[in-house]
Formats: C-alpha cells, structure tokens, sequence
C-alpha cells in the first residue's frame, strides 16, 4: 500500500511525509532488531525520496501515538532501578544505544539530506513538557541530555522536540495541537523557524467513542492562519491513519486509527477533505515568493477582520481573515470588497483576487460505500467450524503465588491474556438456605477486561473504560458443597502510551470477593492463586495452517460458548477494492486471516450512540490469496453468530459537488510565471469538477438547480450511454463512479 499513499499525499499538495520509528517493532526482544517487511524503515524512506517527497522522522524513542506502550519495547520495564524518559542512567544508556543504531543505519544509507537523501527533519523525544513537572529537577536534566545526544550525532539536519518551549539550542520547539495559529507561542529562539508537527485532522477513537470529526473548514483555516503567521511547517496528524494491526494499539484505542483523515483508513480519499486540502496547498504555493521574500504587514479591518500582507520583490500576498465564529462580513482591501463567510479566511496571491476561501469548498464530495462481495460471502452463512477453550483448574496451573498477580507483567506483552484459578472448599452450612439468594462473587480489577467462570460455567464479562481503567466485577454465581472452582481469564486492551512513570502502570484482578454466604463474605484475595499465560488456541497458533490440526473442530450446534474460536474458509472479494469484513452479531476478540492478525475488534462496547465504536475491519489484499483464504476468530463472549459476518468491499464512488455565484474560481485556474501568480484559464467563473477514483467513469448523474443555470464545459470519458443524456440536460452534481473502459472520468460544470 505505501506507493499508492505516498502518491495520493503528493497529489494532495504535500510534499513531506512525517513517520515515527517504533522501537518496540524494531527491537521486540533485547538486542534482536527486526528491520523486514512492513517494517522496513530504509525502504520506506528511500520510496518516500523515489516519489520527489521530503522526510521528516520522528525518532522518539518514546512516540505515544496512541501505540502500544508508546513505543517502548516491553523489555525495559524488566531493567533494573529503570525510570523511563528521565535522568535515569540505565533509561538513558538504552535509550542512547538505540537512537544511535537508527541514526546509523540512516547514515550508512545516506538517507539524511545533508547527505543527498530527503530526510530534512528528525524529532527526538515526544511531548515530554507533559510530564516534565513529574520528575523535578531530574526530568529538565533529561530536556538537557537529550538534546546533546541529539545533536552530538552530527547528521547535518535541524532536530525538533515538540511542545518542548525549553528545546535546547540548536534544537527547534514546535506546536502540537488544532490552532497553533493562536495558541503557539513560537520559537524559543528567533533564529528558529515556526514549526507544526501535530495538527490534528479529528481526534483518535477508544473503544465506546461516538464518531469523532474536525471539519475541513475548520482544519483549512487553521493551516492558513498558522502560515499567514509566518509558520514555516505543517504536518497533519494523521493524512493517513491506516490499521492498529494485531495488538499494536495503546490502551483501548480501536482498530481503525485516524480514519477521519483526508485519506481514510483503506487509503481511500475522503472528500471534501483531501480536495480542499489540496486546494489549500496549491493556492498557499501561489505565494511562495511573497511569503519567502516579502515583507509581512497586519492590518486591522474591524471588528474580528484583518489583513495580513507579504509584498515586497516584486510579489504581494494577501490573507483576509473574518475571525468571527457566527457573522460573515464584507471588507473593504485596497478599493475592492470582498465577502467573507464567517471564520474564514481568503488567500489573494496578488493581493487582488480571492483563489482560496477556508469556509468556501469548490472541491467535490464523496461518501464511503460498504458493498457485500458476492464471491467471499458464499460460504460465511454455513462453512463455521468451532473450538472451544477448556477452563482450566487451579490444579493444572503451574503458576502458583499467594496473590493474583499484576497483568502486565504476567503477560509480558506476548498476549492479550492470562488465566486466574483458585479453588475453595465449601459446606452445606456455608451455602444460601432460601431458593431467592445466591451468592454474589466481586473482582476488582485494575484493567483491563475480564471473563468469569464458576466450575467451568461461563459467569459473565465487565471491562473498564479508556478514562478509567479499574472496574468492579459483580455476578451472582451458582456454589456447589465441596470444592468450587474460581477462574478468570484477566485480559489487556493495550498497554499504557503517555504520562509518567509509565513502567509503574498495573492491571489485572487485585482483590476478589464473594458475598451472600451463610457464613458471611469470603476475602479470596490472598487464598493462593495459580495462573497461566495466553490461551491454549494462542499457543497451539490454530490460526495458521501448521496449528489448524492441533484442535478438533467440530461444526456449529446449539449453545455458543464464551472463549470459542471459529473457523472458516473464502475466496478473495471481486474486483481491486479495499477489503473489510463486518463483525456483526459478534463479541468481543481477534480476528486472523492467513494467519495474519487485522487486530482486536469489539462489538459489544457500544458508545453512548447505541452503536458500535467500529464495526467494520480491514484486511488488506496482499494477505489474501485468489482461493481458500482460511479465517479464524477468537470470540471472549457468548452466544457469538459468526454466520451474520460479511465481507464487504469499500469504495467512494459516489461523488457531488455544490457551487454558487459566491464561490471562487477552481484554485487551478492559477498558476506561476516569472515566480508571479496569474491566471492560466480563459475563463474565471466558479466551476466544480467532478472526477472518478481510481480510473472510473461516471455513469450516473443528478443535479439540483437554483437561480441561474448551470451548463456543462465538458464531457470527456463520459461513458457512452450518459454522453447521450448529458447534451439532454440531463446532467447535474450527484454522480456515480463505475469501472468502464478503464479511464478516468471528469464533468465540469459552471455558473454562468
């Protein structure tokens, strides 16, 4: 996939591609380094230069990002007397050791651009003034070392630390955040340029989030207001979110990460978003030699309104800013009048002609369809074999300790789970005498999710929440006279990304209760414990083709179990759409194809909408073969209904455009000449252009008209059948994409 989004960010207008360097990928276990396949860092910096693009990387090695553990590998919470991001030797001697292997390996390929290569930026450290406060003096000696390890690497290129207003010299603070236009305080130093490395295109998703959303306008307002502030870099986090593949998210951070960005998580265009970023861009372009040689003016117009001007050799731009959230506003700018809508801003690359309004969208709309595929759903509604896990007994656990031990470090980050038995022997005396009381068994649990069993007999499930991890587990339970088996099965959503002391984080079962006995309540919490890590499905790998066999699977009947894994085989969707499979009817688990892990998926955790956070998944196509794809899932919950799952295919072939008299000309009806903007169009009417992904061609289109009417400039790779229609007048701004004769498809139309 990374050709086709490196190519669609360049065709968007950037011409920088930002990534951070994940240490736990690249170094999983102490002193083993894993630099293969899609984590290739070399490659895929040598193909963002291949493209003409710049690179910009954020070493860390602490990086957040909603990543498990925020990078850090799991190994350095096992270091002794370790305090992670502080002045903290055995922190600091591994964290030297591995910036200098990256920054070597990126020397040795000549990858920065001192060197001829395109990388112009590199980070180090993340956010730290969050937590610097924490470690007192030891956290501003952390600030100071680190910016002389970074610089004392000699790689010929600026370092940034963002939100980092105490960056050491000649290291450059930056802005993180959604208006750094207004909110950034700027350099520490002025010799340092305006730099934004987070500006953020929605907000990320936790599981029992509704839908997340910023809108274009708003994001393309804020990037103009931080140019037109003399900014110097813009990075939006994220373009391109994509998928938190097997357990790579941070603590109940979902699957789909970013997927409001302007290239959604199957790497489609979202639009308007991408259109009119692009727009932006071109238009911001068109006052490069203002912007880098003239000399800068602010001009208050009234009231929330002020221009802000870059003219000097020869060049003159102008940025006209209504910072009213409710009024639109006329001004007046050097004789002219202009119309401003409410918080927006207009981009006049000579100081005359409005090419660009923030609030103002020329670009077109699309909208993301999810279609069944007929060819992999065949076999979904009947092909299911099962396997369910056994629930083991305090006997057949090794692991034997007086308390439940701590999550984390249990399962050292090799899974999601690990197993908690105890047993208790009870009397007849001990147990309810009215047929309306039963007991009641409570597990506090410091994250985060869990599932109970009493004898085998699925209890029930609970979970804490991205906000507060703990929660209080409380079921009734059937005793029985004699032994009784308490077992459950303690599981991770991710581990902790930010804040401090982050290795001092715990999860898991710490106390564990049962009330409503004859005899009063039984405290279980020190009465010897005996666990296990992962399940016996992980270990076996029964989802890959060599471990299929270690289970008896069995074909679907009656009762669906908790802990069941589920089985099933497809053929590879028609067509080259991305691939997403919907969990519907299901629970709470994992899902596997080809052996290969697209991640955690939660169903039952609804938001506060009613809905779930994510329903759809994505696979991608390069783990699918033409036949036979084998799919497993691993289902926590019960009663699961794996035969309502659907594969679908993802497009956004649906397209529309709206334009009035109030809207400017196409930001491409301009271009340069001598370094001077100009028109290149014969014509400056405001006109939308509605153009097919992906090398389609509109077959459909409907219009609706209001005042003057609306004329059709051209119709080329019309297909055949709407030609016809078209000079029928027929024709108008809601068209459908579909494949034909494998060309791209364009309609303009324009207000006369």
């Amino acid at each position: 996939m990374w050709p086709d989004l490196i190519q669609k960010a360049k065709r968007g207008g950037l011409n920088v591609i930002q990534t951070y360097v994940f240490w736990n990928i690249h170094e999983p276990v102490q002193g083993q380094y894993n630099f293969q396949g899609q984590y290739d860092l070399v490659k895929f910096i040598k193909m963002i230069g291949e493209h003409g693009m710049y690179a910009s990387l954020r070493l860390g090695p602490f990086i957040q990002a909603e990543w498990n553990h925020g990078g850090l590998p799991y190994w350095l919470r096992e270091v002794q007397n370790i305090t992670f991001r502080s002045d903290n030797e055995p922190f600091k001697y591994h964290m030297k050791k591995y910036v200098t292997m990256i920054i070597k390996k990126m020397k040795n390929e000549k990858l920065f651009a001192s060197q001829g290569g395109p990388i112009i930026l590199v980070q180090i450290e993340n956010e730290y003034s969050t937590i610097q406060l924490a470690y007192r003096e030891k956290g501003n000696k952390y600030v100071q070392w680190t910016g002389n390890l970074a610089v004392g690497m000699n790689i010929g290129v600026p370092w940034v630390m963002c939100k980092q207003k105490d960056a050491p010299d000649p290291i450059i603070n930056t802005c993180n955040g959604r208006y750094c236009g207004d909110t950034f305080t700027g350099p520490n130093k002025p010799n340092k340029p305006s730099l934004w490395t987070e500006n953020w295109t929605a907000q990320f998703r936790v599981y029992g989030d509704p839908p997340s959303q910023r809108s274009v306008e708003d994001l393309a307002f804020s990037t103009a207001r931080f140019i037109s502030r003399n900014g110097t870099l813009i990075n939006y986090y994220m373009y391109h979110g994509g998928t938190n593949f097997g357990r790579t998210s941070a603590n109940f951070v979902t699957t789909r990460y970013y997927d409001e960005a302007p290239l959604d998580e199957f790497g489609l265009q979202r639009e308007p978003k991408w259109g009119h970023l692009k727009d932006l861009h071109r238009a911001l372009k068109l006052c490069k030699k203002a912007l880098l040689w003239g000399y800068p003016s602010v001009k208050k117009l009234g009231q929330d309104l002020e221009a802000i001007v870059y003219e000097g050799h020869g060049a003159c731009a102008a940025f006209l800013s209504n910072n009213s959230t409710y009024m639109e506003k006329t001004i007046s700018f050097r004789g002219r009048n202009y119309y401003l809508p409410s918080k927006s801003i207009s981009i006049l690359p000579d100081c005359q002609t409005v090419v660009y309004n923030t609030q103002t969208i020329v670009s077109q709309h699309n909208s993301r369809n999810f279609v069944p595929s007929v060819v992999a759903n065949k076999r979904l509604s009947w092909d299911w074999e099962t396997y369910t896990e056994s629930i083991p007994t305090f006997e057949q656990l090794e692991n034997k300790a007086t308390n439940p031990l701590e999550l984390f470090n249990l399962t050292k980050d090799t899974t999601d789970y690990a197993w908690y038995s105890m047993i208790i022997t009870l009397g007849r005396g001990d147990l309810p005498m009215r047929a309306n009381a039963s007991p009641v068994l409570i597990v506090a649990s410091l994250g985060h999710a869990l599932v109970a069993f009493v004898n085998g007999e699925y209890v029930g499930n609970g979970h804490g929440s991205h906000l507060d991890k703990s929660f209080v587990f409380r079921k009734p339970i059937k005793l029985k006279e004699g032994p009784n088996h308490i077992q459950i099965l303690g599981s991770v959503v991710g581990f902790p990304d930010s804040g401090a002391y982050m290795e001092k984080r715990f999860a898991g079962p710490h106390r564990v209760e049962i009330l409503g006995l004859n005899t009063g309540t039984l405290e279980l919490t020190k009465n010897r414990w005996a666990h296990q890590v992962g399940l016996y499905g992980e270990e076996a790998k029964i989802f890959t083709l060599g471990g299929l066999n270690k289970v008896k699977w069995t074909k679907i009947e009656g009762k669906r179990p908790a802990l069941t894994w589920f089985k099933t085989h497809f053929d590879a969707p028609e067509g080259n759409h991305p691939i997403a499979i919907q969990m519907n009817r299901m629970g709470k688990g994992m899902i596997w194809i080809n052996g290969q892990s697209i991640g955690r998926y939660w169903i039952s955790y609804l938001s506060p909408l009613g809905q779930p956070t994510q329903s759809e998944y994505h696979i991608p196509r390069s783990y699918l073969k033409p036949t036979g794809n084998l799919m497993v899932i691993l289902e926590e919950e019960e009663e699961a209904r794996p035969e309502e799952i659907k594969f679908v295919v993802v497009d956004r072939d649906t397209i529309c455009s709206y334009i009035s008299d109030i809207h400017p000309p196409p930001v491409q009806s301009w271009g340069s000449k001598n370094n001077v903007s100009e028109y290149t169009a014969n014509n400056r009417k405001a006109s939308a252009v509605l153009t097919c992904p992906d090398f389609k061609v509109i077959t459909n289109v409907q219009f609706a008209s209001y005042g003057d009417s609306i004329v059709l400039l051209g119709e080329t790779y019309l297909s055949n059948s709407l030609r016809e229609r078209a000079f029928n007048q027929e024709l108008g701004s809601l068209s459908q994409c579909e494949e034909e004769s494998g060309r791209s498809s364009e309609v303009r139309l324009q207000v006369v």
